[in-house]
């Protein structure tokens, strides 16, 4: 697999959309082996921190397959599941033809002002080639009163701990996506991008820039994961 099949840093909508294309068939399965199975307690925290009471309209971006979707379909409110990747969409149709999965792009959004009570963003953020402009196109969708829970891979919290997930990274992560994925460069960007992200204050700051109000956030497995909430 050739270098350039990965995003970079820059984070160009193009880039980071064929990325994920071309993982797009096994991305869920990475995610569970990568994050040590992880990652489906991180996604029932998400549905925990909004709250979705039935008929309630959620808008859940950076959806992929919808994985992230299907909980919130479950807890009867109304989720459309929202990506760049068409790649990833069209897996998820295949594996979950009971959504109503939309292309869209974080920064211009297909939707109208107010139009959701809860808007999530799961493992998508970091991605984003604006966040704050991200942020604030969430902030338009999303009715005054209305919940925006993030969910994203952060900084630990002890500092030993911090080191080994440092190495962990740098060093195992790839190795395990090239016995595992078609093109594990995208993974080598997936370690970099989390290495070069925010940490939990930082993106706190970042989301009352952009207009949230009540922002917190709570950490998931001692920080490598961080779920921030904030109200529209």
């Amino acid at each position: 697999m050739v270098e350039n099949a990965r995003a970079t840093l820059e984070k160009r909508r193009a880039d980071v959309a064929a990325m994920f294309d071309r993982v797009a068939a096994r991305y869920d399965l990475l995610n569970d082996v990568l994050s040590l199975g992880q990652d489906r307690a991180w996604r029932r925290r998400v549905v925990e921190a909004v709250g979705p009471q039935p008929g309630d309209k959620v808008l859940d971006l950076a959806a992929g397959t919808g994985t992230s979707s299907e909980p919130f379909d479950h807890a009867g409110a109304t989720v459309v599941p929202t990506d760049l990747s068409l790649g990833m969409l069209q897996v998820g149709k295949r594996r979950r033809p009971a959504l109503g999965f939309v292309a869209g792009d974080a920064l211009a959004l297909p939707y109208a002002d107010g139009a959701f009570d809860a808007v999530t963003i799961s493992f998508g953020l970091r991605n984003v080639e604006d966040t704050l402009g991200a942020l604030r196109e969430l902030r338009r969708v999303t009715r005054t009163g209305g919940t925006l829970v993030v969910c994203e891979f952060s900084t630990p919290t002890w500092g030993p701990f911090r080191a080994v997930y440092s190495d962990y990274l740098v060093a195992a992560l790839p190795r395990i996506a090239t016995a595992l994925s078609s093109n594990p460069a995208a993974y080598r960007y997936l370690a970099e991008s989390i290495q070069a992200w925010p940490d939990q204050a930082a993106l706190a700051a970042l989301l009352q820039q952009a207009g949230w109000q009540q922002v917190e956030w709570r950490d998931l497995s001692g920080g490598v994961v961080a779920l921030h909430r904030a109200r529209a």
